[in-house]
C-alpha cells in the first residue's frame, strides 16, 4: 500500500531485521498534518523500532519512509532535523553540560555562519524550558538531574527545534503522575504532527488514531475505540477488558484485568 503524498509522515511496506530476526514486518501507515497517532503494543512488538525507522535513525531492510512527500533517504540529517524532532526512551551524555546547554542543542539545525545565535533562539529555549516546567533548573548540571527531570529536558530540547513532526517514544517514562498528565496535555496541544509510543492504554485514548503492533506487525489501525476491542486486547495484550464511564465527565475508560 502506497501512502498518500499529502501525508506529513508515511511509510510503505517497512521491514527491519537484526541478525535474521524480524523486528518489524511490512508496516504501512500515513499520518496527516496535525494528527496525533499513538503506537501501542506489548513489549517487543516493534514500537521503538518503528519510531527509529520513521526518524531515519535506522535504515529499513525493505520499504521506505516519506517526510512531507519527500523520500526520507534523500534528505540529509540537517534537513530532517528542521522538520522532525525525536524524543527517545534513553538518551544520555557524559559531557559536563547544564540543563540550558542541553536544550540549546535543539537550535543547532537552524544555526549557521549566516544565522548565528540570536535573541530569538534565547526566547525559544526559555519557552521550551517553561513548557516542561524546568525553567527554574536551567543552570543545573545535567548529571545531577533525576530520570524524570532528564526526560522533561529531552522534550524541551525537541520543542526547541520547532519541528513540524514530533516523534516520542514513551515520553512519560520516569515521570510522576502530575508531570505525565502535564506533558501529555502539552503534546496534544502542540500545533504539530505527532507520533507517540505509549504503554498506558488509557493515556492512548486521547490520540486521534492508534496503530497496534504485535510481534512486529501492524494488526490494527484506527480510532482508539475502534481498535481497542475486547478481542484485540485479549489477542494482542493477553488481558481481559471492559469499558467504564467516568461519572464525573462521561469519559470512557478501560478496565484491564489479568487472566
Amino acid at each position: 500500500m502506497t501512502a498518500p503524498t499529502t501525508a506529513m509522515l508515511a511509510c510503505s511496506a517497512l521491514s527491519y531485521s537484526v541478525k535474521g530476526a524480524a523486528l518489524l514486518c511490512d508496516v504501512s501507515l500515513a499520518v496527516s498534518e496535525g494528527e496525533t497517532l499513538g503506537i501501542v503494543g506489548p513489549n517487543g512488538s516493534g514500537k521503538s523500532t518503528l519510531l527509529k525507522l520513521l526518524a531515519g535513525l535506522l535504515k529499513p531492510a525493505s520499504g521506505h519512509v516519506q517526510l512531507k512527500g519527500q523520500p526520507l533517504a534523500s534528505l540529509n540529517r540537517r534537513a530532517i532535523a528542521r522538520l522532525l524532532a525525536v524524543v527517545e526512551q534513553q538518551a544520555d551524555t557524559s559531557d559536563s553540560i547544564s540543563v540550558r546547554d542541553a536544550v540549546e542543542l535543539g537550535r543547532t539545525p537552524w544555526l549557521s555562519a549566516l544565522a548565528p545565535w540570536s535573541a530569538v533562539d534565547d526566547a525559544i529555549v526559555l519557552k521550551a524550558l517553561a513548557d516542561v516546567d524546568m525553567a527554574h533548573l536551567l543552570k543545573r548540571a545535567w548529571h545531577s538531574l533525576s530520570g524524570g527531570e532528564r526526560q522533561r529536558v529531552h522534550i524541551a530540547r525537541a520543542l526547541a527545534q520547532r519541528p513540524q513532526v514530533l516523534l516520542l517514544d514513551e515520553p512519560t517514562n520516569h515521570l510522576d503522575i502530575q508531570h505525565q498528565l502535564a506533558i501529555l496535555g502539552l503534546v496534544h496541544a502542540l500545533p504539530v504532527t505527532t507520533v507517540i509510543a505509549l504503554h498506558d492504554l488509557n493515556q492512548a485514548l486521547a490520540c486521534d488514531r492508534l496503530a497496534v503492533l504485535d510481534r512486529g506487525r501492524l494488526v490494527a489501525l484506527g480510532s482508539p475505540f475502534e481498535v481497542l476491542t475486547e478481542q484485540r486486547l485479549n489477542d494482542t495484550f493477553g488481558v481481559r477488558a471492559h469499558w467504564l464511564t467516568d461519572p464525573l465527565d462521561g469519559t470512557r475508560l478501560l478496565r484491564l484485568r489479568a487472566y
